[in-house]
């Protein structure tokens, strides 16, 4: 049998023929991989942008002293950071149009506190709660604190009257047939906070989240029990087929509560508050000028010096938001001495927030800043408080307070007047209108109460230090005087006594 050998031709059309059908395999392929269209998640990972609606106010997202904060927001913008995306947020007062957005996809899904409601699953999917809220009696401290329904018994309880919490106010008078409702209509629950406080009213129905963040402004509104089951809070998907981007957001949530990222931020939101510098607190930060202070006062003297601040005044400002320890750090971001955020860090170029002598100066030339930029017509010292306050809550905030303070009749270049209105933009029916919408409203009223404070203890230690100082050098003059006098009138009796000899 003879056996011929491919001829070149041959050989050539089947290396062609083979070619073509790996790129037809190849081409197949791509085209069955390109018939497949990418998931939710992966869409939003490639734009590169997480659409979420929100609502500006105190639990979920305001604007702080350099930037966007809040407690929901800290949560959002932590899945934003895990996946690589930038966090677009959209704002939104009403609960219906933010579902609504979310159902015809306009955002990827709502953070704005909403409670997980069966009546809404058939659209929307809730992801795992991050918290519970539940309904609480408070009342007026002067009263026995109530522990059941049955203290409150034909008793006047105030109420929220919005169409927001209608259905819960339904639900409370059913379930407590016996209690005097009062309905409280255009207001805030809030407001109901502080009706207790004053003793208008004797007892009131607030949510959990409300009377925590809120409790150390209203001091005699105290918490008597929960008058409701808790309800869970989370955020709201579309539902659909597609659940990568659900699934992506419920395993974020179950890592941050497994590595205790969740209870750290609630902590920092929720257990927040400055308090006011009581006598036992006075007398800890004596103790502390001895102890902390002397080791960083230089550096305050040479940051003083550079930007023609007090250097005393800087003390007194790291240690309200530090309490002089470098290595402090807050989980919104804070960090150092003067607590500075890493962008006010990096805008007076500042490279090491723990380094002492950085922290320092990074503070003092950012407080500088601040105190320039207030208008020339606020003077002395109602110019150094609205700094303080501009340090501790941002220049945005100090104007739409000056802007309400005007609008109420009050002197906006004037901080007692100003001191006065600031707490009313933690209100609804203030911040809601204003530029830069929710504030933390008493906070900077007590920071600038504390650091004044603070300041004046320094300042008095101070002075008793160099009168301490001048005393003892006074005295070793004296002492110095006396020992060569006594050595001249030895030396005088010496020579005036006869030989004994």
């Amino acid at each position: 049998m003879e056996i011929r050998k491919p001829s070149a031709l041959v050989i050539l059309k089947s290396i062609t023929t083979s070619l073509f059908a790996g790129l037809l395999l190849t081409a197949s392929s791509s085209l069955l991989v390109r018939s497949t269209p990418p998931t939710l998640l992966e869409q939003v990972l490639e734009s590169g942008e997480l659409h979420v609606v929100s609502s500006n106010g105190p639990t979920t997202y305001y604007e702080g002293p350099t930037g966007l904060t809040g407690f929901e927001y800290s949560l959002v913008k932590g899945f934003a950071d895990s996946l690589g995306l930038k966090l677009v947020l959209e704002n939104s007062s009403d609960p219906d149009a933010m579902l609504n957005g979310v159902i015809n996809q306009q955002f990827h899904f709502a953070a704005a506190g909403l409670t997980a409601q069966e009546s809404r699953g058939k659209t929307i999917s809730f992801a795992a709660p991050f918290m519970q809220v539940t309904q609480q009696l408070v009342y007026n401290k002067r009263l026995q604190q109530p522990t059941s329904i049955g203290d409150v018994k034909d008793k006047e309880v105030l109420v929220l009257a919005s169409e927001s919490h209608s259905a819960r106010v339904k639900a409370l008078q059913a379930a407590f047939p016996d209690l005097q409702w009062r309905n409280v209509i255009n207001a805030e629950q809030i407001d109901l906070l502080e009706m207790v406080n004053k003793g208008e009213a004797d007892y009131a129905v607030v949510d959990s989240t409300v009377y925590s963040l809120n409790r150390y402004s209203y001091p005699k509104a105290e918490l008597a029990f929960d008058v409701s089951d808790p309800q869970p809070v989370a955020w709201a998907f579309p539902q659909g087929s597609d659940t990568t981007l659900f699934d992506a957001a419920q395993k974020y949530l179950t890592n941050i509560k497994a590595d205790g990222t969740l209870a750290r931020v609630t902590e920092e939101f929720f257990d927040r508050h400055i308090e006011e510098v009581t006598t036992g607190e006075a007398m800890s930060f004596t103790y502390q000028l001895e102890q902390r202070l002397p080791q960083w006062v230089e550096h305050m003297k040479n940051a003083g010096t550079e930007f023609n601040l007090d250097w005393q005044l800087l003390a007194a400002i790291s240690y309200q938001e530090s309490n002089w320890l470098p290595d402090a750090v807050s989980h919104t971001g804070v960090a150092g001495l003067m607590m500075l955020t890493k962008n006010t860090a990096r805008a007076m170029g500042i490279t090491d927030r723990k380094d002492p002598q950085q922290s320092i100066r990074g503070g003092a030339k950012y407080l500088s800043i601040v105190f320039e930029k207030l208008p020339k017509r606020i003077q002395g010292e109602d110019r150094l408080n609205m700094a303080l306050a501009a340090y501790n809550q941002g220049l945005g905030h100090v104007e739409d307070a000056r802007v309400l303070t005007q609008r109420m009749g009050g002197n906006p270049s004037k901080w007692e007047d100003v001191r006065k209105y600031m707490p009313l933009l933690s209100k609804y029916q203030y911040y809601s209108t204003a530029k830069h919408g929710y504030m933390r409203g008493w906070e900077p009223v007590k920071f600038v109460d504390n650091v004044r404070n603070y300041y004046k203890i320094i300042a008095w230690h101070q002075q008793q230090e160099e009168f301490r100082v001048a005393s003892a050098s006074n005295i070793n003059r004296l002492s110095a005087n006396t020992q060569t006098t006594e050595k001249e009138v030895k030396g005088n009796n010496l020579q005036a006594m006869p030989s004994m000899l």
